[in-house]
């Protein structure tokens, strides 16, 4: 298994995400783009010692950027969006 520090790379702090962590215990995370959904839930399990019910990922492809250089692709990420058991939660702050 991977190290978990290596699969997080970290938590995404949006008023959006903010939201959801509140509501629906749900909470966003900038993974590695080769991270699978079991090692995602094991690596959130293993670092903030929670218990996570569904994991739902999405692949963002970088956007193209037109720069006085010429044009410029931004990097492809990977985000995690985690559903908590009820009662669990991650303190961010």
């Amino acid at each position: 298994m991977k190290n978990p520090l290596h699969i997080i790379k970290k938590p995404l702090l949006t008023e959006k995400n903010t939201f959801h962590s509140g509501e629906f215990n749900r909470h966003a995370f900038l993974v590695d783009r080769r991270a699978r959904k079991d090692e995602i839930r094991s690596a959130i399990e293993e670092l903030y010692g929670v218990k996570v019910e569904s994991v739902a990922t999405q692949n963002r492809k970088g956007k193209v950027k037109r720069t006085r250089f010429g044009y410029v692709q931004e990097p492809t990420v990977k985000t995690a969006v985690v559903k908590l058991r009820q009662g669990d939660t991650i303190e961010l702050f």
